[in-house]
C-alpha cells in the first residue's frame, strides 16, 4: 500500500543518514548520487569526528582515496564534521555540452569506485571509522508530477539519460527503498534560496507542499520538484540515490495556467 503525507516536514527519525557511530567517528557515508535528467553522477562523502586536524580516507583495497591536513587559524580551531561531493561529469558522450567535456559512463564510474569498505583514519589513528558502498543504485522516480499542491511520483525502471550500464547491472528492487527526498524550488534567481525540503519513508509516493510556503511565494513564481530515491543499507542507514527533477510548475492551483503567468 502506497501513503500520502501532508506534514510540513517530515524527518525520518530512524534510520540514520548515515553509520552512526562510526567506529570511533560520530558518523560517516559514501554514496553515489545520480541526477538522471542531467545524466552525471557523483561521489558523496560524510564524516564527523570530534576536533581533528588531519583525514584519511582508503577504498577498499586500501588504495588512498583523501589525505588533508588544516593549517594556519583552522587548525587551531579544528573541525569535526565534514562533506564533500567529487565533481559530477555526464555519463554519456552525447550529455557533453564542449568537446572537451569529461565523460565517466556508469560503467567506469562502478569501476573506480568499487563497492566494499570505505576506511577513514583522522589524527593519525587516534580516531578511525569505516563505512561500505554499494552498486545497489535506485531507479530514476517517474512521473513526477505537481498539481498546485501535491507532488506525486512513482517508482522507476531506469536511471534516465545514464543508459550505458555494466554486464549483468540492474537498478536496485523497488523494496531497497528506504526514503524519498523532496525538494521545491523556486526557478528564479531572486527567490531561489528559498527552497523546501521533505524526507519521507519508501511508503510514500505523495506528499502535500506546506502551504505557509507556498502563500509566502508569488502567485504564478516558477518551481521546480526534485524527487530522490534513497537506497537502504542492510545496517538500516541512507545509501545510493537518484534524483529526478522537473521544471515547467508554478506556485498557482491551476498548473494549466503557469505559461500564462510567467
Amino acid at each position: 500500500m502506497r501513503y500520502a503525507l501532508s506534514a510540513m516536514a517530515l524527518l525520518l527519525a530512524a534510520p540514520a543518514w548515515a553509520d552512526a557511530p562510526c567506529g570511533d567517528l560520530g558518523e560517516c557515508r559514501v554514496y553515489i548520487e545520480i541526477n538522471a535528467i542531467d545524466g552525471d553522477i557523483g561521489f558523496h562523502t560524510l564524516f564527523d569526528g570530534d576536533g581533528w586536524e588531519t583525514a584519511q580516507m582508503t577504498g577498499p583495497d586500501g588504495t588512498p582515496l583523501l589525505d588533508t591536513e588544516l593549517s594556519g587559524a583552522l587548525s587551531d580551531q579544528t573541525l569535526t564534521e565534514n562533506f564533500f561531493e567529487s565533481a559530477e561529469p555526464v555519463c554519456e558522450p552525447g550529455l557533453a555540452e564542449e568537446p572537451d567535456e569529461e565523460v565517466v559512463t556508469l560503467p567506469e564510474f562502478l569501476s573506480r569506485f568499487p563497492a566494499g569498505s570505505y576506511g577513514f583514519s583522522l589524527d593519525s589513528g587516534d580516531q578511525t571509522g569505516s563505512t561500505m558502498l554499494t552498486h545497489m543504485i535506485p531507479a530514476a522516480p517517474a512521473e513526477v508530477e505537481f498539481d498546485g499542491k501535491w507532488i506525486s511520483w512513482q517508482y522507476g525502471e531506469d536511471l534516465g539519460e545514464c543508459t550505458t550500464w555494466p554486464d549483468g547491472f540492474g537498478v536496485a528492487p523497488e523494496s531497497s527503498i528506504i526514503a524519498y527526498e523532496v525538494v521545491v524550488e523556486p526557478d528564479d534567481d531572486e527567490l531561489s534560496q528559498f527552497a523546501v525540503t521533505l524526507r519521507v519513508p519508501a511508503e510514500v509516493n505523495q506528499v502535500r507542499v506546506p502551504r505557509a510556503y507556498l502563500r509566502s511565494l508569488p502567485p504564478g513564481t516558477p518551481l521546480k520538484v526534485e524527487v530522490g530515491a534513497i537506497e537502504g543499507r542492510p545496517d538500516g542507514s541512507f545509501g545510493n540515490q537518484t534524483f529526478t527533477e522537473e521544471d515547467g510548475f508554478c506556485n498557482l492551483r491551476n498548473q494549466h495556467q503557469c505559461s500564462e503567468e510567467e
